[in-house]
C-alpha cells in the first residue's frame, strides 16, 4: 500500500465510523466531468469546512487497490447513475501539499522534493516501466500512461497551502506554479489524467490578470455554482442532526448558521455544529490561530472605510464588496475590498452574490470579531462595545437621561461612518450603539408591523429573561411622536406575544440643539 498511489480507503473509513453527514452526491457531479473538458476542478472554502473529508471520500470511491462498495452502499451515490461505472476503477494519487510543507518548511527546494518523492513512489508500483534520472514527475507518469493504458486521477489537498507559507522572494511560488502548469496544462495532461480534483481555502492564484491554470473549473466561496450544497451543512441536514440529537436548533442557528454560500441561502460551519452536538454546548470552536492572526492583521490595515465597515457589519449591516479585482494571494492586499474579500475565503464573512454584499455571519464569528479587535489598537472600537453594554442596561431599566446621554456619545463617536442628516441615519447609528445586545437579542431593523414599519426591534433570545424592545426613531420631532407611533401600530405576533414585558423606546434627534431625547415607556 502507497502514501500517494493505491493508499486504500481507510482514511474515509474513518469518517464513516463516525457521525456522518452524507455529501456523496457531489461524487455523481466529478464523475460527469471524468475525460471532458471539464476534468479539472479546484473547490476552495475556509477551514473545518469539510474539504479533506471531501477529497478522503473521492480517493476512497475511485481508488482500485480498495473495495469501498460497504462504504457508499448505504449513501445517496449508490442510488445515482454513474456508482456503478466508476466506483474503485481508476489509479489514483492523493497528494496531501500540508504534509510538505511541514515536513519541508524554509526548504526552497519543497517542490522538487516532491516530485521525486512521488516519482520513486510511482517507480516501485510500475517496476516495468522504464524511467530516466532525468525525468520529472510528469515524464514519469507519461511513461506509465504511455505503456499500460493507466490513466490517472490526481487529488491535491490543500493545493494552495504552499502560497501560504512561501514568500514570492524565495522563488518557490514560481517553481509551484510551473510545475501546477506543466502537470495539468501541457500536451501530455489529457493522456495522463481522467480528472484531478484540488482542495484550498484560495482559488488558483493570478498572475499578470491571467490565471496560472485556467483549464480548471473554479468554485469557490464567493462563486460555488452547483457544489454550494456541498460547502457546509443545510438548514435541514442541522434540523436532522438536533432532533437525533435532542440539541436547540435555536442555539445552532444562532451561534453557526448565516453563511449564504450560492444559491444556498442558509449555510453553517460543519465543523461548529458537529462539535456543539458531540459537546451538547454551544459556543467558538471554530477559531484556527492561523487564520484569527491574520484578522488581526487585516482589519488594521489602514484602507479608507475598512473600520467603518467592520463596525456596521458587527452591528448587523450588510456591506457593498467588489471581489474581482482581488489576485488571490493573501499577501498581496492593495485595497479595502481585497481585505473584505479575503475575509470572505476565510469564512470570516458570508458573501451574498445577487446583491453583492458581505456580513458577519453568526455569534461565532462575531466573537471573533470582538476579541480581534480587542487585540488591535482600535480602542475607540472596544469602547462602542463597552459602552453598549451600558446603554442597554439603562434602557432595561428606564433610565431615560442615561439613555440619551449615550446616544449622544455614540453620534459624536461615530460620525466617521455617518452624514447625520435623515431617521436612516439615526437608526446606523443605534444599531451600532447597540451592538452588544446581539449577545441576548435577535434584534430586527425596519420590522414590519401591522401599519408600516418598527425602525429598530429586539426580541430575546431562547431562555433570555428579559423584555422585548420596540425602539421608534424621530428626526427634528417631538419624541412623544414616536411612543404614540409605536402604540398605534398592529404589532407582528412574534412581538405580540411579549406584550407583557414590551419597552417602547421613543428616541428623537434635535437638529439645531444636536441633542437626543429618549422617553422609555412599558407595555
Amino acid at each position: 500500500m502507497g502514501r500517494f498511489l493505491d493508499r486504500g480507503n481507510a482514511d474515509f473509513a474513518r469518517v464513516r465510523n463516525s457521525e456522518y453527514v452524507d455529501k456523496s452526491a457531489m461524487i455523481q457531479f466529478i464523475n460527469e466531468t471524468l475525460d471532458t473538458e471539464y476534468a479539472f476542478s479546484c473547490v476552495s472554502r475556509c477551514r473545518r469546512f469539510g474539504k479533506s473529508l471531501a477529497a478522503k471520500m473521492l480517493y476512497a470511491y475511485y481508488d482500485r487497490a480498495s473495495d469501498s462498495r460497504h462504504l457508499f452502499e448505504d449513501l445517496a451515490i449508490a442510488k445515482l447513475p454513474s456508482y456503478e461505472q466508476h466506483l474503485n476503477k481508476y489509479p489514483t494519487i492523493f497528494v496531501d501539499m500540508t504534509r510538505f510543507t511541514t515536513d519541508f518548511r524554509g526548504n526552497n527546494d519543497v517542490v522538487n522534493i516532491m516530485q521525486q518523492t512521488i516519482k520513486e513512489e510511482i517507480c516501485d508500483l510500475y517496476p516495468d516501466i522504464k524511467v530516466k534520472d532525468s525525468d520529472n514527475l510528469m515524464d514519469t507518469l507519461f511513461r506509465v500512461a504511455d505503456g499500460t493504458g493507466d490513466r490517472f486521477i490526481m487529488i491535491i489537498d490543500e493545493w494552495d497551502a504552499i502560497c501560504r507559507e512561501f514568500d514570492s522572494v524565495s522563488g518557490v511560488m514560481d517553481k509551484y506554479v510551473d510545475w501546477l502548469r506543466c502537470m495539468f496544462k501541457s500536451d501530455a495532461t489529457s493522456k495522463v489524467f481522467l480528472g484531478v480534483y484540488m482542495t484550498g481555502i484560495l482559488p488558483i492564484k493570478k498572475y499578470n490578470t491571467q490565471s496560472a491554470l485556467n483549464n480548471f473549473r473554479e468554485y469557490s466561496m464567493i462563486d460555488p455554482d452547483v457544489l454550494a450544497p456541498y460547502f457546509g451543512f443545510t438548514e435541514q441536514e442541522v434540523v436532522d442532526l438536533a432532533t437525533k440529537h435532542n440539541a436547540d436548533i435555536d442555539a445552532l442557528r444562532m451561534w453557526y448558521d448565516g453563511y449564504k454560500i450560492g444559491d444556498e441561502p442558509s449555510m453553517y460551519n460543519p465543523y461548529s455544529v458537529m462539535e456543539a452536538i458531540r459537546r451538547k454546548k454551544c459556543k467558538s470552536y471554530w477559531q484556527t490561530t492561523g487564520a484569527y492572526d491574520m484578522v488581526v492583521t487585516y482589519i488594521q490595515m489602514n484602507f479608507e472605510g475598512l473600520k467603518d465597515d467592520i463596525i456596521r457589519m458587527l452591528a448587523g449591516d450588510s456591506i457593498d464588496v467588489n471581489t474581482t479585482m482581488f489576485n488571490n494571494d493573501m499577501k498581496v492586499i492593495e485595497c479595502k475590498d481585497d481585505v473584505l474579500t479575503v475575509l470572505i475565503h476565510l469564512g470570516y464573512l458570508s458573501y451574498d452574490e445577487d446583491a453583492k454584499t458581505c456580513r458577519i455571519p453568526n455569534k461565532e464569528v462575531a466573537e471573533q470579531f470582538e476579541n480581534a479587535i480587542r487585540k488591535t489598537s482600535w480602542k475607540e472600537m472596544i469602547k462602542v462595545i463597552e459602552n453598549s453594554k451600558k446603554l442597554l442596561e439603562a434602557t432595561l431599566n428606564g433610565e431615560e437621561q442615561v439613555v440619551a446621554a449615550a446616544i449622544d456619545m455614540a453620534h459624536d463617536e461615530q460620525t466617521s461612518i455617518l452624514t447625520y442628516n435623515n431617521e436612516n441615519s439615526l437608526a446606523c447609528v443605534l444599531a451600532v450603539a447597540y451592538i452588544w445586545a446581539k449577545e441576548e437579542y435577535v434584534i430586527h431593523r425596519e420590522y414590519a408591523s401591522g401599519k408600516g414599519f418598527a425602525d429598530l426591534v429586539m426580541i430575546p433570545r431562547k431562555n433570555v429573561n428579559k423584555p422585548a424592545l420596540v425602539i421608534e426613531l424621530k428626526y427634528n420631532t417631538a419624541v412623544d411622536t414616536a411612543i404614540d407611533q409605536i402604540l398605534n401600530r398592529n404589532y407582528p405576533e412574534k412581538i405580540k406575544e411579549y406584550t407583557d414585558n414590551l419597552l417602547l423606546v421613543g428616541i428623537s434627534y434635535d437638529r439645531e440643539t444636536k441633542q437626543h431625547i429618549c422617553k422609555i415607556e412599558r407595555a
